[in-house]
């Protein structure tokens, strides 16, 4: 929250050893939102500008087509009819999923896969006539979305966006210690820009106070961001906080996961879920459901939803397989609501009718329900509140970027030799045990900060500083 590159010395700092022990220890600061900034400031403003893509077509045009309406005509055909019509519409095609209309004036909407590709169908329930075809991730959203987590290259894109939000936490922190008011200046001057500034002066005041503003959010957004990321989520956090499948009592258990049923950079399925194994098909336990002697098909595993508390906008993913089984679920991250503890998972067996599991919010762990709540946030679908806080909040985060940037083109150096500009390590680094430790805590929670400041480390202490010329050029 200070610029990229930064200012020269703490304000109205006393010239003592006390004071040019604290100004050392500033320059360090400094130096590290420097380099964070450096490399993070082009993700932030990546990671906003999707977000909001994302969000707004969400909001406008819907996402699975849950803002398609058609014209209500008495009763509703059954989902056998209404799944027949979805799979005429593309050749060789198999049934996948039913998403429920939230409404009587919604369309059924049915995903579909063939050898050409995956497709979703929206269908008249009053008529079984296809009202629309399209390609299941060729949108905008999912041209966002792709970008947003993986930058279109796949695991390396996923990677350096887990190190930018790692390091985006390094520079909330060390942008925090460099705004905290000095010299006599009143808190809440900190906290009210001044408008007054001119030039340059304005820009780190602008950059500052907005900064502060956003910190806070940043930090939520990075982290509920980051339990996503192929390292510290998938490998950390989520697999010790996947919601445990011993709870499903004499269960029998697939070698499918849930994340299965995702597709790609979207996620249907809950957070807390995706690392927990599959129940499977094919046994005599579980609990009452589809009543004895009904045929269990598209339809009975409906009403079924419907009877234990399914209403408006839900989903029902079809057996892939023998062994697999029926799944009705209810989650906001998918916009069936915008409430995140009416989330819901059921799974039922194909070849019995009766229930094998049913998770709902108040069965997540703790990490499991604050991610259930955060991603539902971070994606704005708690309603027209969080849009708009969302909204002004990525275009704070890419004023904050953008400022940064501006102000060290300001104050780049004229001369030959064109220098990066960032402060100098100090000689001798006052508190170094405390910031060694608070990196030291940060590396340890993210990994790929750890072996990032490792690098950036041997290369400032093996080369940067050991020739001149490139000592020069950053110094």
């Amino acid at each position: 929250m200070t610029d990229i590159a930064g200012g020269p010395g703490v304000p109205g700092q006393p010239s003592t050893m006390s004071g040019d022990r604290n100004r050392r220890f500033y320059l360090a600061a400094w130096r590290w939102h420097f380099y964070a900034g450096l490399y993070v400031a082009p993700f932030l403003i990546m990671l906003a500008v999707t977000g909001l893509i994302m969000m707004y077509v969400a909001f406008f045009d819907g996402r699975d087509g849950d803002k398609i309406r058609i014209e209500t005509a008495g009763t509703t055909l059954s989902l056998e009819q209404q799944g027949a019509a979805a799979l005429s519409s593309v050749q060789d095609a198999r049934l996948v999923e039913w998403i429920g209309p939230a409404n009587a004036q919604g369309a059924s909407v049915f995903r579909v896969s063939s050898p050409s590709g995956a497709f979703m169908v929206a269908v008249n329930p009053y008529s079984a006539e296809v009202i629309d075809v399209w390609d299941r991730r060729a949108g905008w959203y999912d041209f966002a979305s792709d970008i947003h987590g993986t930058l279109l290259i796949g695991t390396l894109g996923d990677r350096l966006i887990e190190i930018a939000a790692s390091f985006g936490i390094v520079l909330v922190v060390t942008g925090l210690y460099l705004w905290w008011p000095r010299g006599g200046a009143s808190l809440l001057s900190a906290f009210v820009p001044d408008l007054s500034l001119r030039s340059r002066g304005l820009w780190k005041n602008l950059h500052q106070t907005v900064g502060l503003y956003c910190s806070l959010l940043l930090v939520v957004f990075l982290v509920s961001g980051l339990a996503w990321a192929g390292i510290w989520g998938e490998k950390f956090v989520q697999a010790w906080s996947t919601f445990p499948a011993e709870k499903w009592e004499n269960v029998p258990l697939s070698d499918e996961t849930h994340a299965h049923m995702n597709h790609g950079a979207t996620k249907d399925v809950p957070w807390g879920l995706e690392q927990t194994p599959m129940p499977a098909s094919g046994s005599d336990v579980g609990a009452a459901g589809v009543p004895v002697g009904d045929a269990v098909n598209a339809d009975s595993i409906a009403k079924l939803g419907h009877a234990i508390g399914f209403h408006g906008r839900f989903r029902l993913h079809y057996p892939g397989d023998e062994n697999a089984v029926w799944t009705l679920s209810r989650d906001s991250m998918s916009n069936d609501s915008s409430d995140p503890t009416s989330d819901r998972t059921v799974h039922v067996d194909q070849h019995t009718g009766k229930i094998l599991a049913d998770v709902r919010f108040s069965d997540y762990s703790l990490a499991a329900k604050s991610m259930a709540v955060g991603i539902a946030f971070h994606e704005g679908d708690l309603g027209v509140w969080n849009l708009i806080l969302n909204t002004v909040f990525c275009l704070s985060v890419i004023f904050v970027s953008v400022s940064g940037v501006v102000m060290w083109w300001i104050r780049r150096p004229k001369a030959a030799g064109m220098r990066l500009l960032a402060p100098r390590t100090p000689d001798h680094l006052p508190h170094w045990r405390g910031a060694m430790l608070m990196m030291l805590v940060l590396s340890l929670a993210f990994p790929l900060v750890g072996l990032t400041l490792i690098s950036v480390l041997a290369l400032d202490l093996l080369i940067v500083s050991r020739i001149p010329a490139l000592k020069k050029a950053v110094g």
